[in-house]
């Protein structure tokens, strides 16, 4: 039986310095039946010059994210949907693992991939510890869904960016089973790298991982099937504008399923955002074994947290 096709839509606005490694991660997939299509917001850089060298599917569309994700869709042929970041870089068993998944159960209609997040600094390896209690909770959003459930939950809510993901995420749940992403294809040391080459991962995108913050040895037996972020131009200063930007799209998005809601809640909560997600499910170990970092986190999010209430107090007063 032939395999089925793979629609990848890569959303982009001046990502010149991102956009080639995320295109080679996707050429590079143990799966081969993959249609790569580029919705552009009118970069201004090199960006659709260099995703030419790997597609023709290159689009322009806008505003936001939402409106680029929901028309790659509208011109994709794929039975199922990969929706990514260009700052995102796919490991090399990840398309295949998560059509296996599909064909494993009826009942899964999305699922969510794991998430690393790159970079060296204090900053990247605080985000990463911190992105890593996450996976498949109401802080995370899957990525993985099937092109017909896309359409019945009619795709992205183009009036708010931000939270479109989490809003995106709740609608498709109403229509099946989400599940996260796992199975690694576990290497041994001794194999691992080679692994990836084997099936064509480029040892460029590889020596770019290793000098980012991500361990060869996890690259062997655990970051098979993941999505590594590349925050490793993301200072302070960028993350905290990033989330203010986001915090008009956090308004609209409570209001539209009500601020009692039990999801909301815990997006929102004071008690799960700084504990209940760190602790449940006998997470609490990893903040333990990692007693500085989890101090890091923790200064983050309070940082984060005076931005919220900061935006509220403003909107108040306002």
């Amino acid at each position: 039986m032939s395999s089925v096709l793979v629609s990848v839509i890569i959303t982009t606005k001046n990502e010149e310095k991102n956009i080639e490694m995320c295109l080679k991660s996707i050429k590079f997939q143990s799966y081969n039946n993959i249609e790569i299509i580029v919705v552009d917001n009118q970069s201004s850089d090199k960006t659709k010059e260099i995703a030419a060298k790997f597609t023709d599917l290159i689009y322009d569309k806008g505003p936001e994210r939402s409106a680029q994700r929901n028309y790659g869709v509208s011109v994709s042929h794929g039975e199922y949907i990969l929706y990514l970041d260009s700052d995102m870089i796919l490991a090399p068993f990840v398309i295949e693992s998560c059509v296996d998944e599909f064909k494993k159960s009826s009942s899964v209609v999305g699922l969510y991939i794991p998430e690393i997040i790159m970079g060296n600094g204090l900053f990247c390896k605080t985000r990463r510890f911190e992105r890593s209690f996450y996976n498949a909770t109401p802080i995370d959003a899957i990525r993985f869904v099937k092109n017909d459930i896309f359409i019945k939950a009619d795709g992205f809510d183009e009036s708010f960016s931000g939270p479109e993901d989490w809003d995106f995420n709740r609608k498709v749940s109403k229509l099946g089973e989400l599940k996260l992403l796992g199975g690694y294809k576990v290497l041994s040391e001794e194999k691992g790298v080679k692994e990836w080459k084997k099936n064509g991962f480029s040892k460029e995108i590889i020596t770019f991982l290793i000098s980012n913050g991500i361990k060869s040895n996890d690259l062997n037996n655990k970051y098979n099937n993941v999505i590594f972020h590349n925050e490793t131009n993301i200072t302070l200063s960028k993350y905290f504008g990033k989330k203010n930007y986001y915090m008009k799209g956090f308004d609209i998005y409570i209001n539209k399923w009500g601020k009692n809601d039990i999801i909301v809640k815990k997006q929102f909560g004071l008690y799960y955002r700084y504990i209940g997600v760190f602790i449940e499910n006998g997470k609490w170990r990893k903040l333990v074994r990692h007693p500085l970092l989890t101090v890091s986190v923790y200064f983050l999010k309070g940082a984060v947290g005076v931005v919220y209430v900061w935006h509220k107090l403003y909107k108040f007063i306002k």
